[in-house]
């Protein structure tokens, strides 16, 4: 089993996406025994709030329902997951900051670091933007989670 973790600022916007994306591609690949996914914020601010309505919105356009409800980024999740993402340099920063151990750091990327299409040095975060701040979010994690998927299909399967 492999476990992925998305990590944002609030947990609303990027990271509940990137989990939703990533386990709509999974579930249509049929690796739902072999892959599961979560998200978290580096910020406790919208602890059991759901993602932002904006972000809901443009993600079910797309298909993808976004149901996650905020939370915490914490310590067992350094040691709960294989693979955590986050989705900006301060998330990374951040959360290097917080792993427990040079072994649970190591665990740390960038999802950007996935992507195969867009060029994209981060995943932008939406919350003061307009609608195209939305869909181009979608746009680069579609691209980045494809990615990831091939990815870890390759290594494990």
């Amino acid at each position: 089993m492999t476990r992925i973790l998305f990590v944002c600022l609030g947990n609303i916007c990027r990271s509940s996406s990137a989990e939703e994306i990533m386990r709509t591609y999974i579930r249509k690949a049929g690796l739902e025994d072999q892959i599961q996914v979560d998200s978290a914020g580096i910020s406790g601010y919208h602890r059991g709030e759901p993602a932002d309505e904006r972000m809901r919105a443009h993600a079910i356009r797309r298909g993808y329902n976004i149901t996650h409800r905020s939370r915490p980024v914490c310590t067992d999740d350094f040691y709960n997951f294989d693979l955590i993402l986050g989705m900006d340099d301060s998330n990374i920063d951040a959360l290097c900051e917080r792993a427990p151990s040079v072994e649970t750091e190591k665990k740390i990327r960038r999802m950007t670091d996935y992507c195969r299409t867009k060029a994209a040095d981060y995943v932008p975060d939406p919350y003061y933007g307009g609608a195209q701040g939305f869909e181009n979010v979608l746009d680069i994690l579609e691209d980045a989670c494809k990615g990831l998927l091939e990815e870890i299909s390759a290594a494990a399967f």
